[in-house]
């Protein structure tokens, strides 16, 4: 109980904000974008969270946006690097605890159906955004083109998102509930997983039955 605890606490926003701090905030990001094991780490709130941290003066505006920036970016093309460098053995590998094939066939539904849009696309939504660029890097998108769209989905989201904070945080009410407005953007986060979570049962439930 103690350890589903601690964790539950190291994935609130605030917690994990206080915890690490700025630079800990790019590395979170930096994880989140690019790194298998970071798929599970809060960057959708994290970001909102910041942003109002830094409406109350708690972080410097200019350095996070910049810093998230990069760090987004950058978590994207070590994604894309990684997978052009282990390739299809990437959709051979086992399950464990951290990986599932069925993150790595998400991410490749979205560049089925979406195309090089996904880079952008694959940002707002939880695991996908992870998984993205590894599995552009396995299908061996043009690297250009994967640059360009890495670009304008890392700023989109890290600036869009740590910005919609800002704003929102200097709006009297919500500066007045920060924590209601955290749990909001936490439970908005959370809304793609449960979509796809969706779409996957009834997808489940029409399949024929051997």
């Amino acid at each position: 109980m103690v350890p589903l605890l601690a964790a539950l606490n190291f994935l609130d926003p605030e917690e994990l904000l206080a915890a690490v701090g700025t630079i800990g905030l790019f590395a979170v990001i930096f994880a989140e974008s690019g790194l298998l094991i970071g798929f599970f780490l809060p960057g959708d709130s994290l970001l909102f969270t910041a942003g109002l941290f830094a409406a109350q003066g708690k972080l410097n505006l200019p350095l996070i946006l910049v810093g998230c920036f990069i760090a987004a970016v950058t978590g994207d093309q070590v994604g894309y690097a990684f997978g052009n460098r282990v390739g299809p053995a990437l959709f051979r590998r086992p399950d464990s605890r951290l990986f599932k094939q069925e993150y790595v066939e998400k991410a490749q539904g979205y560049f089925d159906k979406y195309g090089s849009k996904t880079i952008v696309l694959a940002r707002f939504v939880p695991v996908v955004r992870t998984f993205a660029p590894v599995v552009a890097g396995v299908g061996s998108m043009p690297y250009r083109t994967f640059l360009t769209f890495n670009v304008l989905g890392g700023l989109l989201w890290a600036v869009g998102v740590t910005l919609l904070g800002y704003f929102l945080g200097e709006i009297k009410v919500v500066e007045e509930n920060l924590e209601i407005a955290i749990l909001a953007i936490v439970g908005l986060s959370i809304v793609p997983i449960l979509i796809e979570l969706f779409r996957a049962r009834r997808a489940n439930a029409r399949a024929p039955k051997a």
